[in-house]
């Protein structure tokens, strides 16, 4: 039997770059589809693999493996498929939109828009479910009322992974502290010394760009008229966001994310049958479908034509070829020889931290998945902390901020894929404007090379007690 080795650093970088310029080809030059293009990566890193000593059995059941550490996403994924065309549907999210362009002033709109998406992503744990339905509500009137919508989307965005990062009821939140074997209160407790000040400084930013863009370029007369558009298509009323209360009640009383989200998109469709009127079989079948209508506004058209089951596929069958190349990629122990590469400079706090920020991006621009990047950051850099003696509470808040933070960055990631379609804007568009991201990472850094909340074991403490 041939001897299992570990890849050397050229077959790696010949790998990933093989990668990317496969992915860049199929998306930018080719116009095909990044599905085709995670899918084809499988059989190169197989070959690397087959190359390495591995038989093939064992990497088919890497790729087995990675996607079954990760379905969960696809549970959620397509529990929140079924919401949104449910609740646009039911006029949750028309319900929203309205009563937004009614009351939220421009200058204060990218502010409200975060602390909106904010307080929904802490209730319920989920930034897909915030960005599909709070999130598409803003940027309708962040259209309406003039702002830029990659600003718009980038204050979504980051009220939307604020509460991804730091809400026990999230599953990136539980797998980073899971993995890094820290108690999920414990690891929210150590994302607020870091999450908080970010958010303060990230709600000034905001702040200041909505008193520069807001009322500008407002067009009073398109307002009301997307105002009277909504009220001729849907019956508004305050009620209609009673499935909505439902929801976050239920998710804050810790109830299973999945059943939950069903269950508000249940009622969408029973909300869609009384209120607006339509068939309860079409209502039912918006869930897998999504919902379609046409209006005489095109904007509203593209922005309320959307949602159901089948609106995921795209964005699950990235998520499935993603875990899967992660899977292969955590067998040939790819990441495990780039940190190893540089292990000798992994002295201090700040190298450590700097190293788990960057091997989460790249579990986020290689294994195309959130959760590839929140399973592989804590098993690869668990022996770094461990030898400099840091609290394992330091490497789950930066793989958490690593991992999750940095996956809508990555046009091919499911995060990527999926907050593009939804907001319909494009990720480079919105990129420069996750300021909540960049903060924490910066912050991140500044406080492994500064030493501030940096926490040691109890062995550390007791040795540096008695050298003092």
């Amino acid at each position: 039997m041939k001897e299992v080795r570990l890849p050397n650093l050229l077959e790696i970088i010949i790998l990933l770059f093989g990668f990317l310029a496969l992915v860049l080809s199929f998306t930018v030059f080719l116009d095909l589809p990044i599905q085709l293009a995670l899918f084809i990566s499988w059989f190169i890193a197989i070959i690397l693999g087959v190359r390495l000593g591995h038989s093939y059995k064992d990497l088919q059941a890497s790729i087995v493996t990675g996607i079954s550490n990760g379905l969960e996403a696809v549970l959620i994924l397509v529990s929140v498929g079924a919401l949104i065309g449910t609740w646009i549907a039911g006029g949750v999210v028309p319900t929203l939109i309205y009563y937004g362009l009614e009351f939220i002033n421009p200058h204060v709109f990218l502010l409200a828009t975060l602390v909106i998406c904010s307080v929904m992503s802490v209730a319920t744990g989920t930034s897909w479910g915030t960005v599909g339905t709070a999130g598409i509500a803003m940027v309708a009137i962040g259209e309406g009322m003039g702002i830029p919508l990659p600003i718009v989307a980038g204050a979504v965005l980051s009220g939307a992974y604020f509460g991804d990062k730091l809400s026990p009821l999230s599953d990136s939140t539980v797998l980073a502290s899971t993995l890094s074997k820290v108690d999920v209160l414990s690891h929210v407790r150590a994302m607020m010394y870091l999450s908080i000040p970010s958010y303060i400084i990230t709600a000034i930013l905001f702040t200041v760009t909505g008193f520069i863009y807001g009322g500008k370029n407002i067009d009073l007369g398109k307002v009301e008229f997307l105002k009277s558009s909504l009220q001729k298509t849907f019956d508004i009323h305050i009620w209609m966001l009673i499935p909505a209360v439902v929801v976050v009640v239920l998710l804050i009383l810790k109830k299973p994310s999945m059943p939950v989200i069903v269950i508000g998109a249940l009622l969408g469709a029973i909300w869609a049958s009384v209120f607006q009127g339509m068939n309860f079989a079409s209502a039912i079948a918006t869930a897998y479908n999504g919902f379609s209508i046409k209006t005489d506004v095109e904007f509203l058209n593209g922005l309320l034509n959307r949602g159901g089951i089948t609106g995921m596929l795209d964005t699950l069958v990235v998520i499935l070829f993603g875990l899967g190349f992660g899977g292969i990629l955590e067998k040939l122990g790819v990441l495990k020889v780039i940190v190893s590469t540089f292990e000798k400079k992994l002295t201090t706090p700040g190298n450590v931290t700097l190293s788990t920020l960057i091997v989460a991006l790249l579990g986020n621009i290689f294994g195309c998945a959130m959760y590839v990047s929140l399973i592989l950051t804590p098993k690869i850099m668990e022996n770094s902390y461990d030898k400099l003696k840091l609290d394992r509470r330091v490497l789950s808040r930066n793989a958490e901020v690593g991992g999750t933070l940095t996956s809508g960055m990555v046009p091919w990631s499911d995060n990527g894929i999926y907050m593009a379609g939804i907001l319909g804007v494009s990720t480079f568009s919105y990129l420069p404007f996750m300021w909540l991201s960049f903060v924490s990472i910066g912050l991140a850094i500044l406080y492994g090379y500064t030493g501030k909340f940096i926490w040691y074991t109890k062995e550390k403490s007791l040795q540096s007690q008695k050298l003092g």
